[in-house]
């Protein structure tokens, strides 16, 4: 859960009908969608690899990663997220907006993944689910043995 004591300021994007959202804090940039170069992984949703300034950054779909339906659009962007020292890139239908979140609006997800959603925002009649930056592109022997 998000500290209970603050507001946090959110990401908000979409992914087919959804909105999902990453703390504003671990998101290094948004860049238009360019098909990244493949790279041979066994974990499926792994899309390749991009140079963003001199720096090779893999590119996950989140949509596949989250197990929903999500296609390419002239819309598609690239949110470049930085958890710790790793920096990936996650494909995503939309950026929203940037919202500031208070506190008491979190709400634990009972039956969730817990590993990679922290919680869920009630914002009027929506909902919009905050995941954990750090386990969307966790390292590949944790990814292997799940």
């Amino acid at each position: 859960m998000p500290d209970a004591s603050r507001a946090r300021q959110l990401v908000v994007f979409t992914l087919g009908s959804e909105q999902y959202a990453l703390p504003i804090e671990q998101v290094h940039e948004i860049i238009r969608y360019n098909e990244p170069r493949s790279v041979a992984s066994r974990i499926p949703w792994v899309r390749g690899v991009i140079s963003l300034r001199g720096r090779i950054v893999p590119v996950y779909d989140l949509a596949a990663r989250l197990g929903l339906e999500a296609g390419l659009t002239e819309i598609t962007k690239i949110v470049i997220v930085e958890a710790g020292t790793e920096i990936a890139g996650v494909i995503v239908d939309e950026v929203e907006e940037v919202l500031t979140v208070e506190a008491d609006r979190y709400e634990e997800v009972p039956g969730a993944d817990s590993e990679l959603i922290e919680s869920i925002a009630k914002l009027g009649d929506r909902l919009v689910v905050l995941l954990r930056p750090s386990t969307i592109f966790a390292p590949q022997d944790h990814l292997v043995a799940a």
